[in-house]
């Protein structure tokens, strides 16, 4: 993996980009039925209600637990990945609330960005090795979650274009 070491602007950008998430999804599932918010999406991908929950857990247990980690904990934590097929199944997302879901990323996503805005200059480059990936670093982070949403909002979008509904 190649760290981003991003100067104080940049990192801020790249944080005020990562608070726009919960909005987005708020603004794309606006008005949908309770019927539609569990129709999974193109190629088998997430329903609106399973989007938001796996952005929920996603946000608390994976990247909320390695900031902590590689903030509080030992060093070089090893730091297990975040199997979210796995976790969407056991979490029965379907048979949850849409806006719990959303209520609930927007809570950890902004507890996040909070941890992440109050690192100093040394602590970005705090690492450890994460399951699947090597090693990370605490600014690695960030563009990872920025890469995560990214993904995840090109397929909430196909999920709309899918039902002939507007993405903008």
């Amino acid at each position: 993996m190649r760290h981003l070491l991003l100067d104080a602007s940049d990192r801020a950008t790249l944080l005020r980009e990562l608070e726009t998430m919960p909005a987005f999804l708020q603004k794309r599932f606006a008005g949908l039925s309770a019927e539609d918010t569990v129709l999974e999406g193109p190629g088998g991908t997430f329903s609106p209600v399973e989007q938001c929950w796996h952005l929920a857990d996603l946000e608390r247990e994976g990247f909320g637990a390695r900031i902590r980690r590689l903030l509080e904990e030992e060093e070089e934590p090893a730091l297990p990945d975040f199997d979210g097929a796995r976790v969407a199944q056991i979490g029965n997302y379907r048979s949850r609330s849409l806006l719990e879901g959303l209520a609930a990323f927007r809570s950890a996503r902004l507890a996040n960005l909070e941890r992440l805005r109050g690192v100093d200059a040394d602590q970005w480059s705090r690492g450890g090795t994460q399951e699947g990936v090597g090693r990370v670093m605490l600014c690695d982070l960030p563009q990872m979650m920025a890469e995560h949403d990214a993904a995840h909002r090109a397929e909430i979008d196909a999920w709309l274009a899918s039902r002939g509904r507007p993405t903008t």
